[in-house]
């Protein structure tokens, strides 16, 4: 599970590289306003959401202009209501309009994430299941997006192709079977988790016998996977995947897998709506 402490070091390069998109070699509209005026800025949402990208938007003013002041009246994880005050920027009326859209485009986005990852969270109160996210994420903020899964109550499979292995279909044909790849997985990465993906009972069982850590059980039937917890009896983990919609999600977690993977966590996402109203000191 990534944590706030886990993705500090990567904001300020990856504001860098907004600022640098969007600002370039200066705001031109923004020399327009006196140098000297000074002015107050308030950020609400206009809709419900699940906050994060606080750590962002903080390193987007700082860089900007490190004169500028915040105060916020929310935190990463924090449930808002539609036209809730999120913040207050304070200074430079120039700095805090050149500062505005990077800093509002990773906070909509990452609320964004945190919002859906809720919204699927609460489908599955009650039950034992983590909903896990995938690799499916924007170019360049995967460690962002999966932060921002944590805030709305899921959980992050593994970051990346470097900390953990999946082993789906062409990986099992290229290695020249299932057991073949664990083996060749132990070798070559020991410690390192060990997960193969399954589409039937009979491939379930190799994995067993294999000794993979999870099994991934690739659009199973409802009935198929409650014989594979039965089978399993907790040898290994078992992780439900492909398919999964609103309807069926609940009656998935409910036939006792540990797992289920959501590309839609980080994939279907639509940015949080927000704004920022300017006004003179």
């Amino acid at each position: 599970m990534l944590t706030r402490a886990d993705i500090q070091h990567l904001i300020p390069e990856a504001v860098k590289q907004a600022l640098q998109e969007d600002v370039g070699s200066g705001d031109i509209t923004a020399q327009l306003i006196p140098e000297s005026q000074q002015a107050t800025a308030r950020v609400i949402s206009r809709q419900a959401a699940v906050i994060c990208g606080v750590d962002w938007v903080n390193e987007v003013f700082k860089q900007v202009d490190p004169t500028l002041s915040l105060d916020w009246q929310v935190d990463d994880g924090d449930q808002v209501k539609e036209d809730q005050v999120l913040f207050w920027a304070k200074g430079s009326a120039r700095s805090l309009l050149t500062a505005e859209r990077a800093a509002l485009n990773f906070l909509q986005t990452l609320s964004a994430t945190a919002t859906v990852s809720k919204e699927y969270a609460d489908k599955v109160v009650g039950t034992s299941v983590k909903l896990l996210d995938t690799r499916k994420t924007l170019p360049g903020l995967r460690f962002a997006q999966k932060y921002a899964v944590t805030c709305g109550g899921c959980y992050n499979h593994r970051i990346g192709l470097f900390d953990a292995f999946l082993i789906k279909e062409n990986h099992i044909m290229a290695c020249g079977g299932i057991t073949e790849a664990v083996e060749t997985a132990r070798n070559n990465e020991p410690g390192k988790p060990v997960e193969v993906e399954v589409e039937s009972l009979e491939e379930l069982n190799l994995a067993l016998n294999a000794g993979a850590d999870i099994i991934m059980l690739d659009n199973f039937s409802l009935e198929d996977m409650r014989k594979s917890v039965e089978i399993t009896d907790g040898k290994a983990k078992l992780e439900a995947s492909g398919g999964i919609t609103d309807a069926t999600l609940r009656p998935i977690a409910e036939t006792g897998v540990d797992y289920i993977s959501i590309g839609a966590l980080t994939k279907h996402c639509q940015a949080v709506d927000l704004s920022m109203r300017l006004t003179e000191d």
